[in-house]
């Protein structure tokens, strides 16, 4: 059995550091007296046809395109940091620090969603702190949810590069920063409900400058209007997907590129650069179990295209995980439409960051009727039907024309 790495944190900006939980019997992280990496990896590269063949010493090999060699030094292999710094993007020194201290973030999340001790936190559907329910307005946050939220604040807090957190666990946004020159919006768990049934689960997050021509009002206001951005002004926007593989999956305005955790390393690698998702695929994900609650248009589309009556003569594929991370991750790999016709997503910390990844891959991120990222928000805690996919795919979904759900049977919201 390969020793489990030990990861340092990542340098703080500040003297102290709040506490992340409580629980006396979980840990987010190995200990450092408890594991401990002594052996050096090493890599070595060669090449064959169209891919770079990386050998890990004491890992085993791994394939790694050659577009992936062409961004990477001698060895072959792309970090995410070394992706987004000055040997990649240069994205700026200060959104490489903010995200480092998110990657971290989501390192230390998908050791928590893997722990075996995390089953003593998803029993029941506990409140947080004075039976607070969060601000989604649905159920009451789990546990994992409030340690998810916590982890990503204190990272943060410890960048010193954020202004303002606005995330779906709190009613409000956070004011951490006078000079941080970003704002954060967050869904730290998403699909969390999933977590017992080891089903996939993410965190999505969108990135925006803070928007100094407010600094002169009250904090309450200041944080809310910076929240509200447009996702048009999104700076960069991503997910981490926690699986049978972490994968950090980023844009910076430049396309969309995907890194997955080596846990021999800590490190996330550069595996799927640009990401181009099909003009057309051959799969849609929804829940089909509401197919009755639906409109005429979406109940038309989904018949056409299932039946291979479409624009695209084949027989279209329903493949539906109910966790929206793990749903749009294949989506973009493979192609198709990944949907929820009903107003359910959440407009700030979920909508808008997955369609600017959507877009910067090819695709389309729409309400049914509108582009996501044109859409002003007016609220944080906004709800609208979301429609995610193939250009070509969602252009065909759109011409049936009644495709929103505003008519919610047998829900609770």
């Amino acid at each position: 059995m390969q020793p489990i790495p030990t990861v340092t944190p990542p340098p703080s900006s500040s003297s102290s550091r709040p506490p992340l939980f409580s629980h006396s019997n979980l840990h987010t992280f190995p200990p450092r007296n408890q594991f401990s990496c002594s052996r050096t990896t090493s890599y070595h590269t060669r090449t064959r046809g169209s891919m770079a063949f990386s050998s890990l010493s004491g890992v085993g090999v791994r394939l790694i395109p050659r577009a992936v060699a062409s961004l990477s030094g001698e060895n072959g292999v792309s970090t995410l940091m070394d992706y987004v710094g000055k040997g990649g993007i240069g994205a700026g020194d200060d959104l490489v620090v903010l995200l480092y201290h998110l990657q971290y973030a989501c390192k230390r999340i998908a050791a928590l969603v893997a722990s075996p001790f995390n089953s003593s936190l998803i029993i029941g559907k506990q409140v947080g702190p004075a039976g607070a329910t969060g601000g989604s307005g649905r159920d009451a946050p789990k546990p994992l949810d409030i340690v998810s939220n916590e982890i990503i604040l204190s990272s943060l807090r410890n960048s010193g590069k954020v202004a303002v957190m606005a995330s779906e666990e709190d009613d409000a946004p956070i004011w951490i920063s006078d000079d941080g020159p970003f704002v954060v919006v967050t869904d730290p768990l998403d699909g969390s409900r999933n977590i017992d049934a080891s089903i996939p689960t993410g965190t999505i997050f969108g990135i925006y400058n803070r928007l100094v021509e407010l600094d002169h009002l009250p904090m309450e206001e200041k944080a809310q209007l910076n929240s509200l951005q447009s996702g048009t002004r999104l700076v960069a926007a991503g997910y981490a997907l926690y699986s049978s593989a972490t994968i950090f999956c980023a844009s910076f305005g430049s396309g969309t590129h995907a890194f997955t955790l080596d846990h021999s390393t800590g490190d996330f690698i550069l595996t799927h650069p640009n990401i181009k998702i099909p003009p057309r695929g051959q799969i849609y994900s929804v829940n089909d179990a509401r197919y009755f609650d639906w409109p005429e248009g979406l109940r038309k589309y989904i018949d056409t295209v299932r039946q291979g009556k479409g624009k695209y003569p084949k027989k279209y594929s329903a493949r539906y995980i109910c966790s929206l991370v793990a749903d749009l991750h294949r989506t973009l790999l493979y192609g198709g439409v990944a949907m929820n016709p009903r107003d359910h997503l959440r407009l700030v910390y979920e909508a808008n960051p997955l369609s600017f990844l959507v877009e910067q891959a090819g695709g389309k991120g729409s309400d049914g009727k509108n582009r996501i990222l044109s859409i002003q928000p007016v609220k944080l805690h906004q709800r609208l039907p979301l429609f995610l996919g193939s250009l070509e795919d969602m252009e065909e979904l759109e011409s049936y024309g009644d495709v929103q759900q505003k008519v919610n049977p047998g829900y609770e919201v």
